[in-house]
């Protein structure tokens, strides 16, 4: 017969995995590195094109004005931050 294997509790399986699967300190840079920059470069990029092309959204009488759009890139942007401020310290 063969033996049974025990299951792990929860708090077992995560400290298992978080043994098996911890970060090196210089990956958890580059990855925070590449989520805040891509924030930081989603709110530039986003709102300097949103700018330049203020008079083309507003004659086209879409029901996402301005305000929408600025809180889409602001919202992205500070979501990619976000991540970037996980992934450093998780």
């Amino acid at each position: 017969m063969a033996k049974e294997q025990a299951v792990p509790t929860f708090k077992e399986a995560l400290k298992d995995d978080k043994a098996q699967y911890d970060d090196c300190t210089p990956c958890r840079i580059v990855g925070s590195a590449a989520f805040i920059g891509l924030g930081a470069y989603t709110y530039v990029s986003g709102h300097s094109q949103l700018k330049a092309q203020e008079a083309a959204i507003r004659q086209s009488k879409t029901m996402f004005g301005m305000a929408s759009r600025r809180a889409g890139i602001t919202g992205t942007a500070a979501v990619m931050v976000g991540l970037g401020i996980y992934r450093w310290f998780a």
